[in-house]
């Protein structure tokens, strides 16, 4: 199922299945300026057809590798739209992830892209680098507009799951840079329209940097990943048991000791 919407001067395109409303889980693509950002998940592909031989965007940008998010390019690929991802995002896709059960009953098996794309850019938007999410993940921003589409670089203020390749330390990094983007409106994939975004975005890294102290101290002290989780995040969600663990309170934690060991800090957005 499609529902769309206009919100200022954007279109936004949100995306579900009788499946993923079973477990809780939406997702939007927007249109503006005659560009589509993100495609939607494999299971809604009948649907963003349509809505591409309707809209027939002047191109495509995709933010990072999800399958909610990259589920339909083989569509794009189809229509021969162009194009525009991070070389880190085509690596991942190529060949596309063998994602876990649940994640293939919310959003159906994502198929491996073709090769090759027209390219596209778009003088007014620019695909920038904030990782924490995945290792590819970007936004885009149209800074005339102040616009942010921040893809999964938000989705609220306190999230205590995560799944395997998240990096709280670097999600910190670009939440602040994101901030200091000012933008005056913020779409998130999941929430949609957010207000005050630059008071969610410091608020969301506040808060992570919170949890990650906390866990520090935790693991400096000898604490198993199991006892922190119960005493920083508390017990495992519906979500971390229907998952098999893969979007858990424990990941966050796992997540945290990882980088940790690696010692790695991380770098602004886009750098």
């Amino acid at each position: 199922m499609v529902q769309v919407e206009t919100v200022g001067h954007v279109v936004r395109i949100t995306m579900s299945t009788r499946w993923s409303r079973a477990f809780g889980y939406s997702v939007s693509a927007f249109l503006t300026r005659g560009v589509l950002i993100d495609t939607g998940f494999p299971d809604v592909r009948a649907d963003i057809t349509a809505f591409l031989e309707r809209t027939r965007p002047a191109g495509v940008i995709l933010t990072h590798q999800h399958e909610d998010h990259a589920g339909n390019l083989a569509v794009v690929a189809q229509k021969n739209l162009p194009f525009s991802a991070s070389p880190q995002t085509l690596a991942a896709l190529r060949p596309a992830e063998r994602a876990g059960l649940y994640r293939r009953i919310v959003w159906g098996t994502l198929q491996t892209p073709p090769e090759s794309f027209p390219d596209f850019e778009h003088d007014a938007m620019a695909l920038i680098h904030a990782p924490g999410h995945s290792d590819d993940h970007h936004v885009v921003w149209d800074a005339d507009r102040e616009t942010l589409f921040a893809a999964d670089l938000f989705l609220g203020v306190k999230v205590r799951v995560a799944r395997p390749g998240e990096n709280p330390r670097l999600l910190i990094h670009s939440l602040r840079a994101a901030a200091a983007l000012n933008p005056r409106v913020m779409f998130d994939s999941h929430r949609g329209l957010v207000t005050n975004p630059v008071w969610a975005l410091n608020a969301k890294a506040d808060w992570l940097e919170e949890m990650v102290a906390a866990i520090d101290t935790r693991i400096a002290a000898g604490g198993d990943d199991a006892a922190i989780t119960r005493e920083v995040l508390g017990t495992e969600d519906y979500v971390g048991y229907v998952s098999g663990g893969d979007l858990s309170k424990r990941n966050f934690v796992r997540a945290v000791r990882a980088t940790l060991k690696s010692g790695e800090s991380g770098a602004g957005i886009g750098e």
